[in-house]
């Protein structure tokens, strides 16, 4: 396939699916939240359940709501590289190695090497996620640039949206080149050559993933998958506690679908119950720091000046209080 034919091809794909955004997931999100309100009892109206005034009107929701529109203009949030740039990398790689061994492999065609594929895409996509999500709150030079996202004091789906844009350009140029080049490489190395349909395979079932609830993660709606369930998959409520300022909620639940990755790095952790939440930056201590991105302008321009001022020039006076509250 022709490089531009496939780069219009999957435009297409991705301004057709409107990733986050499609009415489809919203409305499966709806869904799910009149299921939890009928489930718990109904203890007050619906829309006030689900659209609680002192969230949705905090100023942090407006400042996610400015940088959701400021990336939406020139990043698109990060979707084109999940559904462009890993795709065509792994394409490639695995068609270069097919030529340089003289072996054109076979392509899937079987039902069994078909779900084989999928699967090795899917997790190696998401434990790429895993370590980049890690990443970004281990490394000082990564941290102020994803503290943006970790600063809002309310939790809405929108607050997915805010991202600073250098994240997304990280993403992009670095992270999906590098799940393009392990999901080419282990993908040859198992079953050879692939058609790019299968590809996009994985991406779909993330999509689906979202489609069953993943809005939530960023909610005040508590969902819990159980313990034994979320030894396996990072549960709404988990990603939630990721964001507590709480001391001992710190450093888990990095994995963005699985678990098991947190499970087997020793950053996970599973509540026992219900746990009433706060959310924000916050030290080791669990010292509450002033919001730094109150404003677009802040949100934006702040994590510069902070990586120059901190780390480049080496003037932080705590480096230990830049980390968030997880």
């Amino acid at each position: 396939m022709e490089l531009a034919q496939y780069i219009w091809s999957n435009l297409q794909t991705y301004f057709g699916v409107k990733f986050l955004l499609s009415p489809v997931y919203l409305a499966a999100t709806v869904i799910i939240v009149y299921v939890v309100w009928s489930l718990r009892g109904r203890t007050k109206p619906f829309l006030t359940y689900m659209l609680p005034k002192d969230v949705w009107t905090h100023p942090s929701t407006n400042v996610d709501i400015k940088v959701a529109l400021f990336n939406g203009a020139i990043t698109a949030t990060g979707a084109l590289s999940a559904l462009l740039i890993t795709p065509y990398v792994t394409f490639a790689i695995t068609t270069q190695l097919a030529q340089l061994t003289m072996s054109g492999g076979s392509e899937i065609t079987g039902l069994v090497r078909s779900i084989l594929a999928g699967t090795i895409l899917f997790l190696v996509q998401d434990f790429c996620r895993y370590w980049n999500h890690y990443l970004h709150h281990e490394q000082r030079f990564l941290w102020p640039f994803h503290a943006v996202h970790h600063s809002a004091e309310v939790m809405t789906p929108i607050t997915f949206l805010r991202a600073h844009p250098m994240y997304s350009v990280l993403q992009i140029l670095v992270i999906s080149a590098l799940v393009g080049i392990a999901q080419g490489l282990i993908l040859f190395g198992v079953v050879g050559t692939i058609d790019i349909s299968v590809i996009y395979g994985s991406t779909l079932t993330f999509n689906a993933y979202v489609f069953f609830g993943g809005h939530l993660r960023h909610s005040h709606i508590w969902i819990s998958y159980g313990r034994l369930l979320e030894h396996i998959l990072i549960s709404p409520a988990q990603h939630q506690i990721h964001h507590s300022s709480n001391p001992k909620h710190h450093d888990c639940n990095y994995g963005e679908i699985f678990a098991i990755w947190d499970w087997m790095f020793g950053t996970l952790y599973v509540p026992d119950g219900y746990e009433d939440l706060n959310y924000g930056l916050a030290d080791r201590d669990g010292n509450i720091i002033p919001q730094k991105h109150p404003t677009l302008k802040d949100a934006m321009i702040g994590p510069f000046i902070e990586v120059w001022e901190e780390i480049l020039k080496g003037t932080s006076k705590d480096p230990e209080n830049k980390f968030p509250a997880e």
